[in-house]
């Protein structure tokens, strides 16, 4: 051990480097990477690249997996703009003088967002729909002064997870309330979980089963003008669906992964985010404005910032002190691209093709727990095989049926699989083939 490593560690009244991952469980920690020691960099590589080849990614699979990131198509020209330099390399643009084109491409994300929404205002992004969602229900308890909120029973572990983080700081109370026959809001248990200290109540269409939820435009009306109505939506599906300021969301959140940015492994994605006008100083993140500069020309600056870095930490908004610049930009470029008829087709293609499978389904006698509710691109199926036998068969063609629920959703019979199968664009004919062939021996 060099003398210098010793003095550091004596220092930090440490006896070996080790100590300071001692935060790490120690199940989780990696004892090995497999490799003989005195590789050089070309061979590690080479040896890394053998590894990286034994996964399979969606396009070399039959893959209907959703439930949250979706494989929809990205144009070529998202890269082509999101890649050139004053845009990939750029952090907030804290200097207006220096940053005028993230600042108007930022501008112009938010406006194409807030039309799609129809919502007053948008920001210039959160990191996901999990942290969107936090954030919501803690700008609703500071619009209101409640400290309870209401989600729907069934929303992803990812969400729930975060959501309980950001209540528990804000000491926000989580309710649940449950799905009817349809498998949608059960609006007579939200009434009555309704009292003085609820401030709002979050829902979302489609939701966690695909089901397109009709009784969310009816929310508002229940709920009264004293709480908050936050709507969380997929933002490609709005070339069908009504935007959720036409039914009375005061906050409206998405994934917007959707929106260009592929699967990417899982990220970056963007947390989309909206409320109305009187809202907007409530609201967490970053707002650009378009103005003019002393000679009259458009220019355009960063017109509201809510974090702690900025004013009094007890008056700020939030913590969050980044944003999805980048992602916000590529999303803004797909909305150019496809415009009102392009989203418009997207989602008619997308619900047509998860019909035509839905009817494939059916063929094969396969159990839909909410047969006959509107679905967009998703939809629950079970089949009463264990889990071990399913994926026997699913890899046997080379398939990812879906996303399959688990005990964390309350489903744990192990001779039942509940699954949640995605369809979109992306999916052609010899998907369908696939999972044709594995319904005939799993249903």
């Amino acid at each position: 051990m060099s003398s210098d490593l010793s003095d550091l560690l004596k220092e930090l009244k440490i006896q070996t480097a080790d100590e300071l991952f001692r935060d790490i469980p120690e199940s989780i920690k990696t004892k090995s990477l497999g490799l003989p020691r005195g590789m050089d960099e070309d061979e590690v590589r080479r040896v890394a690249g053998e590894y990286a080849r034994m996964n399979k990614t969606v396009d070399q699979l039959h893959s209907f997996l959703g439930f949250g990131l979706y494989n929809h198509f990205v144009p070529a020209a998202i890269a082509n703009v999101i890649n050139r330099n004053e845009f990939l390399t750029a952090y907030t643009p804290y200097q207006a003088e220096i940053s005028q084109g993230m600042m108007q491409a930022l501008f112009e994300y938010q406006s194409l967002a807030a039309e799609l929404l129809q919502m007053d205002a948008v920001n210039s992004s959160m990191y996901d729909v999990s942290t969107s969602l936090g954030e919501a229900v803690r700008m609703a308890k500071s619009i209101t002064g409640k400290d309870e909120f209401i989600v729907p029973k069934y929303i992803s572990r990812n969400k729930r997870a975060v959501l309980e983080n950001y209540a528990d700081g804000a000491q926000i109370k989580i309710k649940e309330v449950g799905f009817d026959e349809k498998g949608m809001i059960d609006l007579t248990s939200l009434s009555e979980m309704l009292n003085d200290n609820t401030a709002g109540v979050y829902a979302e269409y489609p939701n966690m089963f695909g089901i397109i939820d009709t009784n969310i435009t009816k929310i508002k009306g229940i709920i009264g003008e004293e709480r908050m109505f936050v709507a969380g939506i997929n933002p490609i599906s709005l070339g069908v669906l009504a935007p959720p300021g036409k039914f009375g969301a005061d906050i409206a959140i998405g994934e917007g992964q959707v929106l260009g940015l592929g699967l990417n492994f899982g990220g970056p994605v963007i947390g989309v985010f909206g409320t109305k006008e009187q809202y907007i100083r409530k609201m967490p993140g970053k707002i650009m404005g378009m103005t003019k500069d002393h000679n009259g020309k458009v220019a355009f600056s960063m017109i509201l910032q809510t974090r702690e870095q900025h004013i009094r930490r007890e008056k700020a908004v939030t913590n969050m002190t980044s944003n999805q610049a980048l992602m916000a930009v590529a999303s803004a470029v797909y909305l150019s691209l496809l415009g009102d008829s392009g989203l418009k087709k997207i989602g008619e293609v997308n619900m047509g093709r998860t019909k035509e499978l839905i009817e494939i389904a059916s063929e094969f006698g396969v159990n839909f727990p909410y047969d006959g509710s509107p679905v967009f691109n998703e939809f629950l199926i079970r089949l009463d095989e264990s889990k071990t036998f399913v994926n026997r068969i699913a890899k046997k063609y080379n398939l990812i049926p879906g996303y399959t629920l688990g005990k964390e959703y309350g489903f744990s019979d192990r001779n039942q699989v509940n699954v949640v199968v995605n369809v979109t664009e992306r999916n052609t004919n010899e998907d369908f083939a696939a999972f044709k062939e594995f319904l005939r021996e799993v249903a």
